[in-house]
């Protein structure tokens, strides 16, 4: 069997395991836009009506499509860039520098990513009621960054590790500063990885919810994931089809996004791991 009949099998076999997923999906789409009739599974005639949030309020006492969905992309682009810029040069020093206590503070960035969130909930609840950042944007913004940064470091970490000392080196040698070094010869060495950190921060603040739900409830700070919480929750009026238009709405942007950038996320693996 050659190279090429094999991977055909796999992506076979993987179409079928996959099988499901795509007729649920398929039928989200089909539903949202012509919904059958009650017991059948034969859509019926084309009708928006589901998607009606897009040009107003599907009630009086609930916020703009439109407001909800800046919202959302500031607190996934803030949230980003914040975890993008600390990591690099967090990452760098504990790359280059010979700080002390260094092996313990790189497994401390271990055991906080895989520490769970939910558990830290009620102290941060404290924390930003304290700072008058409760119910605020600002404050789902600075508690996601947080959270994502110890992933973060120890990923641009690995891609510094992964450029050699000599480069810098010959730089200083030439007369240039170390912050010339940094910008013109390693950074550009490191912008795969730059670039597949700030699309996974991105989207883990896209598809955050906890964090919203908890910490901003009120309709100023609320974002894709609450809303949708939100209109499956109404007990007055229970909606399945805008339900699903709304789902389709929100991750859309992710689904444009990976089929983009796939071969940036992949980049995520390229950094080395050395301590």
């Amino acid at each position: 069997m050659t190279g090429h009949a094999r991977i055909w099998h796999l992506v076979a076999i993987l179409g079928i395991f996959s099988l499901p997923l795509i007729i649920m999906y398929v039928f989200q789409v089909v539903e949202s836009v012509a919904a059958p009739a009650p017991g059948s599974l034969i859509p019926g005639e084309l009708d928006l009506e589901n998607w009606r949030f897009l040009w107003g309020s599907i009630d009086s006492g609930r916020p703009s499509i439109w407001r909800v969905t800046l919202n959302t992309f500031l607190f996934a682009s803030i949230t980003s860039f914040l975890v993008c810029a600390l990591s690099l040069t967090a990452g760098y020093a504990l790359s280059r520098l010979n700080l002390p206590a260094r092996p313990l503070f790189l497994g401390g960035l271990i055991i906080l990513h895989a520490f769970p969130t939910v558990t830290l909930i009620i102290a941060i609840f404290i924390i930003l009621q304290m700072m008058g950042l409760y119910d605020t944007l600002l404050g789902i913004i600075l508690v996601k960054a947080a959270l994502e940064l110890p992933f973060g470091i120890w990923i641009m970490k690995g891609f510094y590790d992964t450029v050699p000392w000599e480069i810098e080196m010959a730089g200083v040698q030439d007369g240039a500063s170390r912050l010339r070094v940094w910008w013109e010869l390693v950074l550009p060495q490191i912008k795969p990885g730059l670039s597949a950190l700030l699309i996974i921060s991105f989207l883990a603040a896209w598809s955050e919810f906890v964090l919203p739900l908890v910490l901003a409830p009120g309709s100023g700070a609320q974002v894709l994931a609450t809303y949708m919480n939100a209109v499956i929750n109404d007990d007055t009026n229970q909606d399945f089809g805008l339900f699903k238009a709304v789902g389709m709405f929100y991750s859309l942007p992710v689904i444009l996004i990976y089929l983009l950038f796939q071969k940036q996320l992949m980049n995520i693996y390229g950094g080395g791991t050395k301590g």
